[in-house]
């Protein structure tokens, strides 16, 4: 697993967006029991803090220690510096195990694996994620081309999953449909340019190129802001769900 994000952490929980409450409440409607919930790949911890409020246990882990020292403190929530593919946790420990906007980074064999260990015979393994920001026409357009040609080559390999929106990665699990979430969200001008400035492309270019890109972005973007202090920003989500039905061994 790569860590692109221990870097400016505390503006990685400060800008990312998160996940619509109603995806919680369909989340908890399918857990009967409601144990421990493990949040791989945790980040901010905004997820599992969600989790904290209706599972007993919420065990939060991450490989950047700088994430886990930013991420949201609640009393039933453990956060643990730990490698996805590779934990201290018991075998059949866990009734849900989600992973937000991380599984693109992970090694799908050895994840797989070490779900299959610690997870509950029927628990619940939740893939979510979100697509590119949508604003309005004219922005999604010089925000495409920021994406698509001025950083397009500093992106990691991984990002094409979410580019295919998730339906490319490998999912041996007993997948079920899933409704459709509106994932908007009411932010400022700063918050957006915020936002942009936590991607790892970004953080990739600046590295190489000594400067940020974003800077000549924001002035384009305030072009068509208008006069309005915030605006209603969608960002498409990414969600696969499935349960364990049995102890294989994954193969991929």
């Amino acid at each position: 697993m790569k860590d692109n994000f221990s870097s400016q952490s505390d503006q990685y929980a400060k800008y990312r967006p998160t996940y619509p409450s109603a995806f919680f409440d369909y989340l908890n409607s399918l857990i009967p029991n409601k144990q421990n919930a493990w949040d791989c790949g945790t980040g901010n911890g905004q997820i599992a803090y969600e989790l904290s409020k209706t599972f007993d246990t919420v065990y939060a882990t991450d490989i950047s220690q700088s994430q886990i020292d930013n991420a949201v403190p609640a009393d039933n929530i453990i956060y643990s510096v730990q490698p996805a593919e590779k934990t201290d946790f018991d075998q059949q420990q866990f009734d849900l195990i989600i992973i937000g906007q991380a599984i693109h980074w992970f090694n799908f064999g050895q994840f797989y694996s070490e779900i299959r260990r610690t997870a509950k015979e029927r628990a619940l393994v939740s893939v979510i994620g979100y697509g590119r920001i949508e604003i309005c026409e004219s922005i999604d357009r010089i925000i495409r081309d920021f994406y698509e040609v001025v950083i397009g080559t500093y992106w990691d390999k991984e990002r094409k999953y979410i580019d295919e929106n998730y339906t490319t990665i490998p999912f041996p699990f007993d997948e079920m449909p899933t409704p459709h979430f509106a994932n908007k969200l009411d932010w400022t001008l700063e918050h957006v340019i915020g936002y942009l400035n936590t991607w790892s492309a970004v953080k990739h270019f600046v590295k190489q190129n000594g400067y940020n890109p974003v800077f000549p972005l924001q002035i384009e973007i305030e072009k068509h802001w208008g006069g309005e202090k915030t605006r209603a920003v969608n960002f498409p989500l990414l969600l696969r769900m499935g349960a364990i039905t049995t102890r294989r061994q994954v193969r991929l």
